[in-house]
């Protein structure tokens, strides 16, 4: 262990001297508490250190001591349905504090654990020597660290053990053993390996059908959610933790209000994962990180939940990273900058923010694991750009490394529309490679659907600014057909409650079925118009009002009633039409 003393100290970061060498990145403990730290820069006999708790009380003259290793977190079976801090200290309950000091503490409480291996096996990094089955949570695999291999010379008996009692010895080729329990450190800021990179094959998906269907997100890809106050950014990423089809949830709040936080921890052991009838708490692990906490290990909390995700990613998992906010981890960045002295580029950031963006957004993947599963981590970041503006630092260098971005709009949420997602502001990129997708699904015209409606929405955006001079009455025919189309898209199809019992949720089949309504209707408008039919004469038909809410009223037991909702709308054109030929004659 190197020690040093603490010869000047800002707030969260402190310069101490000492004689003997520390690392960059190592994590040191600070003052007779022994706070958590970590080594940010080394300048001859003097380290700079960030701490990562309350520094109040220390003093020039404290002793700081370096354990030897970089800032790890312990990766175990009692991480899914628990709530932890950015360090991935437990947190005891709602609204209680962790004690100054308090190194990811141990629960003393033990799990079931089942070996898979029998003395003489050999194992490699990575491989599955037992399965922890827990009652309160989703079945999990013990793995060999990344850093260890060996032969196998003893394994415990099936039974229940503490997370760090030794289940399982290793003898390596230089005749050294390694002991192995079914918890693990890894560095936060270091990616755990894998085998090989995998090409995306499926998407992540979330039942949401301006996600799903307009701007989807590949298993193990990336995506951004820029939204202002009031967006709705917290909601929707609960309304994908609680529905999209991933395996294991971590959702980070980094830096958000308290009061949101709280809302968080209140709701989430509350709700119900619909797929497996059980608590959605068991595969979901928390990490609640509020504006008042230390401003450092807001720094680290992002990648604290990475690694998380990457652990369960290793065990053969689809996971689904949620982090909320990536722009109050960059301003921890500017403000830990800042007392480093370092130069400040755009609007006071550090010249590094897109390089840590980089380093944090590329550890999504789809992979094979050293044990040859096949794993995923899919990370969604919400934005809070100031005042909704997209084109500051945060938001701009964060578009260069995701795949997927989800504006969210201001005038549609003040609408009350909800997912307030503006589909000409948003993108996917990963739509060619999903085409497989909603081909196997049963429509092998997804792509040339969705082209179409987001063409009519574009030209709904020009044509409204010309109906706010004229009026939207003195609009040619085709301009109005065009109106009325994207406003069926709008209402019939991109609007989706998170609280409606039927459409909070929308399956691939129903969401196919109500993209193939929409677009026969626009087939029909095209046709009546041409035989010069009056626009308004369509919109009053009695079957529109039901094709606007189709989504609340036709549930996922019930697609029957789209065919019968279709038949009635071709019905109803062909007696509109039959009644117009009849008053021309």
């Amino acid at each position: 262990m190197t020690h040093a003393t603490i010869s000047w100290i800002s707030e969260s970061v402190l310069r101490a001297r000492t004689h003997r060498p520390f690392r960059m990145n190592e994590t040191a403990l600070v003052g007779h508490q022994r706070l958590l730290g970590e080594v940010v820069r080394i300048n001859g006999d003097e380290v700079v250190i960030q701490v990562y708790e309350d520094t109040s009380g220390l003093r020039p003259g404290d002793p700081v001591s370096g354990t030897g290793s970089e800032l790890s977190v312990r990766l175990g079976p009692g991480l899914l349905g628990n709530i932890f801090d950015g360090l991935l200290r437990p947190l005891a309950g709602q609204g209680l504090h962790v004690e100054p000091g308090a190194h990811q503490a141990r629960s003393g409480r033990k799990y079931p654990f089942r070996p898979s291996v029998s003395i003489g096996a050999r194992l490699a990094s990575g491989t599955v020597f037992g399965t922890v089955h827990r009652s309160d949570a989703l079945a999990q695999r013990c793995l060999v660290p990344p850093d260890c291999e060996g032969e196998v010379v003893e394994i415990s008996a099936a039974g229940a053990y503490p997370e760090d009692h030794p289940v399982c010895v290793l003898r390596r080729e230089t005749g050294e053993t390694c002991k192995i329990a079914m918890q693990h450190y890894w560095p936060v800021r270091q990616p755990r390996p894998i085998a090989e990179h995998l090409p995306i094959e499926g998407p992540l998906f979330t039942g949401q059908r301006v996600l799903d269907s307009m701007f989807p997100l590949a298993c193990g890809g990336r995506a951004a959610m820029p939204g202002g106050f009031g967006t709705g950014k917290t909601v929707l990423q609960e309304t994908l933790a609680k529905w999209c089809d991933a395996d294991v949830i971590v959702y980070v709040g980094c830096g958000e209000r308290g009061n949101e936080m709280a809302g968080v921890l209140h709701e989430f052991p509350t709700l119900e994962d619909t797929r497996r009838g059980r608590p959605l708490m068991e595969r979901t692990v928390i990490i609640a990180n509020t504006s008042n906490m230390p401003v450092a290990a807001r720094e680290a909390s992002i990648y604290t939940a990475v690694t998380v995700g990457e652990y369960f990613r290793d065990q053969g998992m689809r996971v689904a990273l949620m982090a909320d906010s990536t722009s109050r981890w960059a301003e921890a960045l500017r403000e830990i900058s800042g007392r480093l002295g370092e130069l400040p580029s755009e609007a006071g950031y550090p010249a590094y923010l897109s390089s840590r963006q980089a380093d944090f957004y590329e550890r999504a993947s789809h992979v094979r694991t050293l044990n040859g599963e096949v794993g995923s981590l899919s990370i969604i970041g919400a934005v809070s750009p100031p005042s909704a503006d997209f084109s500051e630092p945060v938001t701009t260098h964060t578009k260069r490394y995701v795949r997927c971005f989800w504006a969210l709009d201001a005038s549609r949420a003040q609408a009350r529309f909800y997912p307030a997602i503006h589909p000409l502001q948003s993108y996917s990129e990963d739509v060619s490679v999903l085409n497989r997708f909603w081909s196997e699904q049963g429509n092998p015209n997804w792509l040339a659907q969705r082209r179409r409606f987001l063409t009519l929405l574009e030209k709904q955006a020009r044509l409204e600014r010309m109906a706010r001079i004229v009026g939207k009455d003195a609009l040619p025919p085709g301009q109005q057909q065009v109106l009325l189309c994207a406003e069926l898209i709008n209402e019939g199809f991109l609007r989706q409650s998170a609280f409606s019992p039927k459409d909070r949720f929308c399956s691939p089949a129903r969401q196919i079925q109500m993209m193939h309504i929409i677009s026969r209707f626009i087939d029909l408008t095209e046709a009546a118009v041409q035989q010069r039919l009056s626009v308004e004469a369509i919109n009053t038909l009695p079957f529109m009002r039901r094709l606007r809410r189709m989504g609340e009223d036709i549930g996922e037991g019930e697609l029957e009633k789209f065919d019968e909702l279709r038949r009635v709308m071709e019905s109803g054109f062909s007696e509109l039409i039959r009644s117009a030929a009849s008053d021309a004659r």
